[in-house]
């Protein structure tokens, strides 16, 4: 690499210089101390805290001196810093080149692209951010997408999965490096567009830097993450960087198509940004000027829901397999985004076929006759919705079996037991993931909220409570098992127990 320049004992060369050499000699990068390759790049990331706090917390830098003391043959061959974390530098023997940029989080985007080839070579990626509905919405686009014969990547909550490839998620949104891998993997596939949740944090935390998006649709805004973001508005303003341009606050990059939810105060926010996005929603007219799908719901039954749609001057219907309103707006979405990438019309009909998404309003089928449901539902709107689904698709009563995750926002615990017992006709209140906290502790926070519902039981044995419910149940009822939804696990301090919510409903009904 030319060009280098000496500052005290420092070799330091431009973060140009170095991504020319990472792209000539594919130079390995990573932000994990340790994953680190022998002569390859180490960019030093600030902590996984919300950028006002960085200052206040160590990341990366907790281990650059663990890093700097590594043997040659072991140790990275450049470094790459922000100014604020020069000083740590200072008096240090570093056989490294050093590379000073803003922000290292930016930087190792530019890096990861420029080291597994993603700047040039890449499908077509369509982001999807919002509280509830992200998964619903990834599957419905990848079997639409499908359907016309396309080659579709999925990357979520529920797995990362492109031709010839699948595997279970850890995080909703991976890591920014391990991203342009998979998207150099899916690129080699095959895979021509990839549908990607991406969640609050991996937006502010720029986990999706580097990557150009074709698209982005936005689902709804709810109290979620809060412990995270501490307030709404920065809660709305970490979604809306996947639509909003540089120069307002966003990502260094734009989607080139946009939907957004219209019903949603918050979500339509972002009509004013471009006037080409597509919003969408049943209860909002359409402004002029603005592109609006305009839905009505025309039936919803236990066997499914019809809608119709009117959008510029064309007019179908629209039937579907899933139960309940919000499988509505799920539907009404898939299809803005599809319309604002430029899809006609008449192929939205192939969505009659798709019939759900593990884990969200799962039907669990048994020999019993029972109505028994499975649902990722964790948050007070998500139970909401998961509970009117079944109040609107006939049944007499709804019984929810629900929990609270440990070491998580606590001040939407009572709003989670508000929301059961406002809706549901019988509450039963177990242990979800309680991880480092007692289950006794985290129902008790919920209790407050359930003080008014009809009926309520308590068994922190989640096993053990699914048996309760399903005894609760009477002809024409329905059970609502709200919260883990497509996990297979149970997490108790440290350790992921194996448990399923569908395996131990099916072996109790058996």
């Amino acid at each position: 690499m030319t060009g280098a320049s000496k500052g005290g004992s420092m070799l330091r060369i431009s973060l140009e210089q170095l991504l020319s050499g990472v792209r000539e000699q594919a130079l390995p990068v990573t932000g994990h101390s340790g994953k680190i390759v022998p002569g390859g790049v180490f960019v030093v990331l600030p902590a996984p805290v919300p950028q006002w706090k960085m200052p206040e917390n160590e990341g990366g830098e907790r281990y650059l001196a663990e890093v700097l003391a590594l043997p040659e043959d072991r140790g990275p061959a450049h470094i790459v810093i922000s100014e604020e974390q020069l000083p740590l530098l200072e008096g240090t023997p570093c056989r490294c080149t050093v590379t000073v940029c803003p922000s290292t989080r930016e930087a190792l985007g530019d890096l990861a692209a420029a080291s597994f080839g993603t700047e040039e070579r890449m499908p077509k990626v369509v982001g999807i951010t919002g509280t509830n509905g992200k998964t619903t919405e990834s599957y419905l686009l990848e079997s639409l997408f499908s359907s016309l014969g396309k080659k579709v990547g999925i990357v979520g909550t529920v797995e990362y999965r492109w031709p010839g490839s699948a595997q279970a998620a850890p995080l909703t949104t991976p890591g920014c490096v391990e991203l342009h891998s998979m998207l150099a993997e899916m690129y080699a596939a095959g895979t021509e567009w990839v549908f990607m949740e991406v969640s609050s944090h991996a937006l502010d935390q720029l986990r999706v830097a580097g990557i150009p998006f074709s698209g982005a649709l936005i689902t709804n805004l709810t109290q979620d993450h809060l412990d995270y973001h501490e307030t709404f508005e920065h809660y709305f303003d970490s979604k809306a960087r996947l639509f909003l341009p540089e120069e307002q606050g966003g990502l260094p990059y734009g989607a080139k198509a946009g939907a957004y939810n219209a019903d949603d105060r918050w979500c339509r926010r972002l009509g004013n940004i471009d006037t080409s996005f597509v919003a969408y929603g049943i209860k909002e007219k359409p402004l002029p000027g603005m592109r609006h799908l305009l839905g009505s719901i025309l039936s919803l039954t236990p066997q499914g829901l019809r809608l119709s749609m009117e959008f510029e001057g064309r007019e179908w219907e629209l039937s579907s397999p899933l139960v309940g309103g919000f499988n509505a707006m799920n539907l009404l979405g898939a299809q803005a985004m599809a319309l604002a990438l430029g899809m006609p019309v008449e192929a939205l009909q192939n969505l009659s076929s798709f019939a759900g998404v593990p884990g969200r309003l799962e039907r669990i089928e048994n020999t019993r006759g029972l109505d028994v449901f499975v649902d990722y539902a964790h948050t007070p709107d998500a139970l909401v919705k998961a509970i009117d689904a079944l109040r609107d698709a006939g049944f007499a009563r709804i019984v929810t079996l629900f929990g609270c995750g440990g070491n998580r926002d606590r001040t939407k615990r009572p709003l989670m037991g508000e929301a059961v017992a406002e809706h549901a006709d019988i509450a039963v209140l177990t242990s979800d993931n309680p991880r480092h906290e007692d289950p006794e502790a985290i129902m008790d926070d919920v209790v407050p909220g359930l003080k008014n519902c009809r009926e309520t039981h308590r068994e922190a044995d989640r096993k053990k409570a699914l048996a309760l419910a399903l005894d609760l149940l009477k002809p024409g009822d329905a059970l609502l098992v709200a919260g883990k939804g497509h996990e297979t696990y149970q997490q108790i301090g440290d350790l992921k127990r194996p448990f399923s919510d569908q395996q131990t409903l099916r072996e109790l009904m058996r």
